[in-house]
């Protein structure tokens, strides 16, 4: 059958290129965030790349236990639940990140849940156009 299809080459998600990729992208969402959001700072950009890189271990380690045990709430809220999950993980960031006399700090929970937003916002936005390349096939 003639016509035009579209598909969409992902890439390898553990690859090098891939993980500096999504590590550059959630840089730019913390960078962001940290410019609109009262009562999120960063002190200096050790302490950004610091606190990006704190936020990817704490997504690789936390998030897929969290996202399990809280499952049926997320059910329940038809998926709004991730947005208190992202609101924990980046508060659990900010703990570590100050365990370890870092500048990445939030003042509470509003700053941190309106954070984790615009990270997720830009992190999907950044994606789209990072992860996949269109192919016109036929």
């Amino acid at each position: 059958m003639p016509g035009v299809f579209y598909r969409y080459d992902q890439r390898d998600p553990w690859s090098p290129s891939a993980l500096i990729a999504r590590f550059v992208i959630n840089l730019a969402g913390v960078f962001v965030a940290e410019a609109i959001v009262p009562g999120f700072q960063i002190g200096d950009w050790q302490s950004l790349v610091a606190g990006t890189a704190i936020l990817a271990i704490v997504n690789i380690l936390l998030k897929p236990l969290a996202t399990f045990f809280s499952f049926c709430l997320i059910i329940l809220t038809f998926g709004l639940f991730v947005l208190v999950l992202n609101t924990a993980l980046l508060g659990a960031t900010a703990w570590v990140a100050g365990q370890l006399d870092l500048a990445f700090t939030i003042d509470g929970f509003w700053s941190a849940f309106f954070s984790a937003l615009i990270i997720s916002i830009v992190s999907l936005v950044s994606s789209t156009f990072v992860n996949g390349t269109v192919r016109r096939i036929g």
